[in-house]
């Protein structure tokens, strides 16, 4: 490539015929496409694995809901056979019947404590199961008060006791509660069986998903390598091709280049001169400006000031950096009435610019560093660029200074 304002040398040799290199990319796509199969074939792997975890704990939560149902179930049971041996004790005295009884109401209460172990994670079903041990021990504590009137030869107290027990009552709640909790693991045993069989669905669908996905990607490797050799043979007709054709159009570019460079030169003199014709202009302007005596303010239709003439600087101590961006309203501010000189915004100036007319001879005040005001006359004059006004010059006549500070 020729260099923007160097010359070109119509001599020059041409440059040797174009190698456009075929950039290799089977191997790249390939080696991507085996990293999705084994990133498939992972993800599988990873989900197999995970399900197996989850049909494990699956399993270990059956075997605990069955466990339960059991243990329930021993409550119930041993608490009947303990009343049972109770009662034939009442009847004969036998100390054998009354320890069976006890025996039995003793593997009632293991019954009961290792089904609290086991719904310990379970608040209702753990509920339950104390709501179960309540009963169950208020029907132990109730027989083992008849055994302590058996052993006191109190005949008649213990038939008084018989008579007024709700045993079958006490039993039918215990049953109910029994059967009401067996009734809820069985649910959720349902429920597990229908999540572990929808989850068997999806790990087959996933499974055969990735299988499939895999003979796809296979497919698609051959295709590639196939389309590959046919853009091969495309690429290398396609750079005989171009060979042949760049000796013509580099010397046509060179002899464009070397015309360019002519114009380009041209420009950059009359660009220069411009330029510098320009930067003498504006210098005139500024020497103009701070020639008149009066007060020149350059504003934006906001009223902020962007250039001042030294009669500015003068007048009001301020230097120009202190005034350019600021709002006109720290030096000039409008009177409303002559007789009354009550200082108000400059909302008159605002609405010339919007109007896009001309103020003359407003009476104002302008304000100096130290604070003193001075009177002055104001003329607006806006700047137009094309139909729309952008600013506006305005031209302050001063009078005369004030010899009181400003309060």
């Amino acid at each position: 490539m020729i260099p923007i304002g160097a010359k070109a040398d119509p001599g020059r040799t041409p440059p040797p015929p174009l190698q456009l290199p075929v950039k290799d990319n089977t191997l790249r796509r390939v080696s991507v496409i085996f990293l999705v199969i084994f990133g498939v074939l992972a993800g599988v792997a990873i989900y197999a694995v995970k399900t197996i975890n989850r049909a494990q704990v699956s399993s270990d939560w059956v075997n605990q809901t069955h466990e339960i149902i059991l243990e329930v179930d021993g409550v119930l049971s041993t608490l009947r056979a303990g009343e049972g041996a109770m009662r034939t004790y009442l009847l004969t005295g036998d100390r054998r019947d009354l320890a069976a009884a006890r025996e039995a109401f003793a593997v009632t209460t293991e019954h009961v404590e290792i089904a609290k172990a086991l719904t310990r994670s379970d608040e209702n079903a753990h509920a339950q199961v104390l709501r179960l041990e309540d009963l169950a021990n208020r029907r132990i504590e109730w027989s083992e008060r008849l055994a302590e009137l058996r052993e006191g030869d109190d005949a008649a107290a213990v038939q008084e006791a018989l008579r007024t027990d709700a045993g079958v009552d006490a039993l039918g709640e215990i049953r109910r509660a029994v059967e009401r909790l067996r009734e809820e693991q069985m649910a959720l045993l349902a429920g597990r069986d229908r999540e572990s069989y929808l989850q068997a669905q999806k790990t087959r669908w996933i499974v055969g998903t990735g299988v499939g996905l895999n003979f796809l990607l296979f497919a698609a490797v051959t295709w590639l390598l196939r389309d590959d050799l046919a853009a091969r043979r495309r690429a290398a007709e396609a750079l005989r091709a171009a060979n042949e054709q760049l000796d013509a159009k580099v010397r046509e570019r060179t002899t464009e280049l070397a015309a360019s460079n002519e114009q380009l030169t041209m420009e950059n003199l009359e660009r220069r001169w411009t330029n510098q014709a320009l930067e003498h202009q504006l210098r005139y302007n500024q020497l103009i400006v701070d020639s008149v005596y009066d007060l020149v303010f350059v504003l934006t239709k906001a009223l902020n000031v962007t250039r001042i003439n030294q009669a500015v600087v003068h007048l009001t101590g301020w230097e120009a950096k202190d005034l350019l961006g600021g709002p006109l309203q720290r030096v000039v501010r409008l009177e409303e009435n002559a007789e009354e000189p009550v200082l108000s915004p400059a909302g008159p100036i605002a609405q010339a610019l919007r109007d896009g007319r001309e103020l003359r001879e407003r009476a104002a005040v302008v304000e100096d560093r130290r604070g003193r005001t001075v009177s002055a006359k104001v003329t607006l004059f806006p700047l137009r660029d094309r139909d729309k006004v952008v600013g506006g010059i305005l031209i302050v006549h001063a009078a005369s200074v004030s010899q009181e500070g400003k309060a």
